[in-house]
């Protein structure tokens, strides 16, 4: 017996493929800098802890598929202090992260065989998702030496046919880091009015941007175009809490709502525990992320600075989140990640890198890319990039 066609094609996690490589060098004594995911080392608030130890409900029931009324009524509250007073219990759906979210908007908007326009390179979990569902991720390209900004409307709008359902982007952009001014949103805004399209924005790193002009949400527009737009949206990394796999999608459109709680009790409910303590997000201090986006903010400046000091690599400078997409002076940059967990130590240390391949829909285009997460403590950072160095000055002297 075969299995099906669509597990042959399933994509496998470029960010996640290389985890037994790098299992198999800690076997061997070898420390390993993680860079290849979006894990931050910050410790979760205290209160999300203490909720934990506190915790006295016996037995675990189910919890409501749409969420608990504690949760949504906390994410309420989180969006009304952000002034988006219209969003609501009953406009929100709590999910499993933002990954079911995705799916969700993915699964709403689109049949099988219809078009979904993204910008590359993009989060690699889009293209599963798009898989799993049959349908076609149109990739609109993006440059390094643009900033991986929109190209023009004119280069978006050749690429839309009548399969054409939707729109999705990431504001601040995983994997680029980039950050989408004012002027490129309301292109989008135009674009799905002009054409009768969904538009879905990921906006899980809000918090996180580097730039002297605001974050543009798209709950900014929501209410110019109620029944086009969706919000995906996460506590994972707002609050270090990717263990706890909270989410949320938010549309001002009825319909996608009622959908949305269709496909939530598909799954009965999610965790009774995990939105528990993501509603005690209402209890933690505005310095929290504050103080988040300035560690940030300085790794970034850290990471990039010392990129440049590499001969050979070509990189942009990240406006938010906490990826950057590198250009590396090698003809496969996943052998290279490959080999610098297999064939390489500095002093019994090496780095994990995600190759770049996986954030495009052809494997041949960001071949020579990798994406780095700047997620560990400067010191860490400053030892991984001297790593990094000495690495490829070794690889390319070998290749």
């Amino acid at each position: 017996m075969k299995l099906s066609k669509r597990t042959d094609i399933l994509p496998i996690s470029s960010i996640r493929k290389l985890i037994p490589l790098s299992e198999r060098a800690k076997k061997k004594g070898i420390k390993v800098f993680h860079l290849n995911m979006g894990q931050p080392d910050v410790k979760t608030p205290q209160v999300m802890i203490d909720s934990l130890k506190n915790w006295n409900i016996n037995p675990l029931s189910y919890a409501p598929s749409g969420g608990t009324n504690e949760y949504l009524n906390a994410l309420e509250t989180y969006y009304h202090d952000l002034g988006f007073l219209f969003v609501n219990t009953g406009n929100t759906i709590g999910t499993i992260a933002g990954s079911e979210a995705i799916n969700m908007a993915m699964f709403l908007t689109c049949d099988p065989g219809d078009e979904l326009l993204v910008f590359e390179p993009y989060y690699s979990s889009y293209k599963t998702s798009a898989t799993m569902f049959g349908i076609k991720l149109i990739p609109i390209k993006t440059t390094i030496s643009s900033g991986f900004h929109f190209p023009s409307i004119e280069t978006i709008e050749v690429s839309i046919t009548p399969k054409t359902k939707a729109v999705l982007y990431s504001n601040p952009c995983n994997p680029t880091g980039t950050v989408y001014t004012k002027a490129e949103i309301k292109l989008l805004i135009n674009l799905v009015k002009k054409l009768n399209l969904y538009l879905i924005s990921d906006e899980v790193y809000r918090e996180y941007t580097f730039v002297d002009r605001p974050h543009v949400s798209i709950l900014e527009y929501m209410m110019e175009i109620p029944d086009r737009t969706i919000l995906i949206d996460s506590l994972s990394k707002r609050y270090n809490l990717c263990g706890a796999r909270l989410g949320n999608l938010v549309s001002l459109n009825k319909e996608i709502i009622n959908g949305a709680l269709k496909y939530a009790m598909s799954r009965l409910s999610g965790g009774l525990i995990d939105q528990h303590v993501g509603s005690q997000l209402v209890h933690v201090p505005k310095s929290y992320t504050k103080e988040m986006q300035k560690e940030y903010e300085a790794r970034r400046d850290l990471m990039f600075e010392g990129l440049t000091k590499i001969p050979g690599i070509n990189v942009t400078k990240p406006e938010g989140a906490f990826y950057i997409m590198a250009e590396l002076p090698v003809d496969d940059a996943e052998k290279f990640c490959i080999w610098l967990l297999t064939d390489f130590q500095d002093n019994q240390e090496t780095v994990m890198l995600a190759p770049g391949y996986g954030f495009y829909s052809d494997s041949s285009d960001g071949k020579r890319q990798v994406r780095i997460a700047y997620v560990l403590e400067k010191d860490k950072l400053k030892r991984a990039l001297e790593i990094l160095k000495i690495a490829l000055k070794e690889y390319c002297h070998i290749a």
